[in-house]
């Protein structure tokens, strides 16, 4: 199912859809690589004429159509149907903390915008979070 958002995504942008780049991109979504290097790595034991800088490339490419996010170290963001437990972690300011599963973060999200008046009947694709770059100390 994500891959198939993906490759639509990719699509709509105009380009093309190659072996090389259904091969990152299983890559990416069946794995857990922390940085463009090691998914080169995973991809140059299957594909010997990859080089590195499509690999760089095709980040940047799955970047700028929302796909991943590399403070989310490459992983693709959770649907409903994703079993990943600990996905989320919620820290209060009491100290207390919450670790999430994929489906228990996006049922939280899902009755939070639906409580507020913005989901009616549509379902959650993706979340993103940019961290706080205001000038205070605390926000």
């Amino acid at each position: 199912m994500q891959k198939d958002r993906i490759l639509s995504r990719l699509r709509e942008k105009g380009c093309r859809i190659t072996r090389q780049r259904l091969h990152l991109i299983d890559i990416i979504l069946e794995n857990e690589c922390s940085s463009c290097k090691e998914i080169f790595y995973k991809a140059l034991e299957q594909d010997n004429t990859l080089g590195v800088a499509t690999v760089y490339r095709m980040v940047n490419l799955l970047e700028e159509i929302g796909a991943i996010s590399r403070k989310n170290m490459y992983k693709v963001a959770c649907s409903e149907n994703c079993t990943m437990e600990n996905a989320c972690t919620i820290v209060l300011d009491d100290g207390t903390v919450y670790q999430l599963s994929a489906r228990s973060w996006n049922s939280v999200i899902r009755e939070g915008l639906r409580s507020c008046g913005y989901l009616e009947g549509q379902r959650v694709d993706s979340v993103s979070i940019r961290p706080c770059e205001c000038e205070k100390q605390e926000c």
